[in-house]
């Protein structure tokens, strides 16, 4: 049977491309740690019919009729997501990450308040205050930092801030921050200068769902997280808040940002969570952890300096400039030509620029989804210090890629079949990819 028969016929080029992707994915060890394999089941309703209709407003309140499926898809969404946080309400419509905290922003802050989030360049997001972002052009964004010796959050010292500051709001939840957050440090700062205490756990919804890190909530006033990540749902996002901001939040939504909900990945988001409440769920969790600290105990063994130390979550950050001489844009290309997918990031306190950092940011919910374990991960941490101690060896590079090809088809990629490319070839080899890549 042909695959993607319908795109054969009108659009090949792209029919082409996507095809390539799906044998990159297989092909390579991916580890950005914002990256996931979605299931078959995740896949089939983002794909489905939910995609042809409009649904602005909300379950019992749209605009448009014909609503009489789509009102219990997004009912269902809401209600697992509900229940899985144990919050008072759910909100599932925001495109994406960045749409959901501007909506929390809007609910609850006036322009010009000030609010407090990790600066940037120690691993908070830009919506949690950058300056060249709208959250610290219509806000006062007074960032705290991490502490310089320990590479961790300093809760004194974010206190000591926010008593001088006073902000209407403080972000708790980043993205290259690889230790436990302590939620009820911010609760007690928030209450002792007035502030709403907002989560963006974006990052780790996963291990929170699967229990091997602590959740915000109740304890958080607001919250966003994005349903891909360790959830291993679709592209987008949802809002989590008690029940005193629901209708402030819900508005600023639809009518405030957005229009129509994007139905068919509001399914989607109710199937990751079906999936996420069964018991292996919890299983690959616990399984992300510990494969990333044995990934970190690896690097560690070959000489890279890990920020903080170490890791209690899915993400790994590490120094590659002072570390192998080497800096991070380098390292991560020469990362991915050898069939390691990741990316360049500033370190704490870093002098180098955002676009040749010093250091890589590296995770595991990619490779867990795909079976693997602790002694994986002891083979991945051998060819990152292989690939950054010959970055320019092309004879060590296409070694590598080649052995990684090797390992990866031993561990199926979940919503993936390459039988389904058999008539196009197969997984190519590595030269093939490349001048699959090249032609386009």
């Amino acid at each position: 049977m042909t695959y993607l028969p319908a795109l054969k016929k009108t659009d090949p080029q792209i029919r082409d491309l996507i095809i390539a992707e799906e044998r990159r994915q297989w092909s390579k060890i991916r580890l950005i740690p914002s990256e996931n394999y979605a299931s078959s089941a995740v896949l089939e309703a983002s794909g489905s019919v939910l995609t042809n209709i409009y649904s602005e407003g909300y379950p019992g309140k749209r605009y448009y009729e014909g609503q009489q499926n789509t009102d219990q898809i997004e009912t269902l969404a809401m209600e697992r997501a509900q229940a899985a946080f144990g919050v008072d309400h759910v909100n599932v419509q925001p495109y994406s990450g960045s749409p959901a905290n501007m909506a929390v922003y809007t609910a609850v802050l006036q322009p010009g308040d000030t609010i407090m989030g990790l600066a940037l360049a120690q691993g908070g997001h830009l919506t949690h205050g950058w300056k060249v972002n709208f959250s610290g052009r219509l806000y006062h964004s007074a960032p705290y930092e991490l502490d310089p010796k320990t590479e961790r959050l300093n809760y004194d010292q974010i206190w000591k801030l926010a008593k001088e500051v006073k902000p209407k709001l403080i972000v708790a939840g980043y993205t290259a921050y690889p230790r436990i957050i302590e939620w009820n440090r911010f609760r007690e700062i928030c209450d002792d200068v007035g502030a709403i205490f907002h989560a963006d756990i974006s990052h780790i919804t996963g291990l929170i769902l699967g229990g091997v890190h602590p959740s915000p909530f109740p304890m958080a006033d607001t919250g966003i997280t994005t349903s891909h990540k360790s959830l291993r749902g679709p592209r987008g996002a949802m809002m989590m808040c008690k029940a005193q901001y629901a209708q402030a939040i819900d508005k600023a939504i639809m009518p405030g940002l957005q229009g129509g909900p994007h139905n068919q990945t509001t399914a989607a988001i109710a199937v990751a969570f079906k999936e996420a409440s069964l018991p292996a769920f919890k299983d690959y969790a616990a399984q992300i952890v510990k494969n990333a600290k044995a990934l970190a105990d690896q690097l560690n063994t070959h000489g890279f300096r890990l920020i903080s130390g170490g890791t209690d979550n899915h993400l790994i950050l590490f120094e590659t400039f002072k570390s192998k001489g080497i800096l991070g844009r380098d390292a991560s290309r020469a990362l991915d030509r050898a069939g390691m997918v990741a990316n360049c990031n500033l370190v704490p306190f870093d002098t180098q620029t955002p676009m040749n950092p010093s250091g890589v940011r590296i995770g595991t919910p990619s490779v867990t989804s795909r079976g693997m374990k602790e002694a994986e991960m002891v083979k991945i941490g051998d060819w990152i210090n292989a690939v950054l101690t010959n970055a320019k060896d092309e004879a060590v590079l296409d070694r590598i890629a080649g052995e990684i090809a090797e390992l990866c088809e031993s561990f199926p990629c979940p919503g993936m079949d390459p039988l389904n490319w058999a008539e196009d070839g197969g997984v190519p080899s590595l030269n093939a990819q490349k001048e699959m890549v090249m032609s386009h």
